[in-house]
């Protein structure tokens, strides 16, 4: 079973700059799923899709952060980043990394999903 560990995650002001980090402890797409994403939950809500990517490096992001977050990896160091520009308070939420089996539209990787246990971003007005 892939095992995700997410870090990075804080508090900043409206504006500001954050990026969270996901390391998996597998070392291939074949194990860990053929997708990567970014979920988020806020106290209240459902847990949404935020960015995606598949293995080949496609992208996939959620309108409400297109132009100002950025999905990357590393796969040398199996890890998985977010890099998240022009914060705004409601971008407050728990942020989640995934591994799953398909990357479909507005950041949605899914197919049996592998959770991590979650970084928390938060974002003062």
């Amino acid at each position: 079973q892939v095992q995700l560990v997410e870090s990075g995650g804080g508090s900043v002001q409206a504006g500001g700059s954050l990026r969270p980090s996901c390391v998996a402890s597998a070392s291939t797409y074949s194990m860990r799923g053929q997708c990567m994403g970014w979920f988020r939950q806020a106290p209240g809500k459902e847990r949404e899709a935020v960015a995606g990517i598949a293995s080949d490096g496609t992208t996939s992001y959620a309108d409400s952060v297109k132009g100002r977050f950025t999905i990357s990896q590393d796969n040398a160091k199996n890890t998985l980043y977010l890099q998240m520009n022009s914060l705004k308070p409601e971008d407050t939420a728990m942020y989640y990394c995934a591994s799953g089996r398909i990357l479909g539209r507005g950041g949605l990787c899914y197919g049996s999903i592998i959770w991590g246990q979650g970084t928390q971003v938060t974002v003062s007005s």
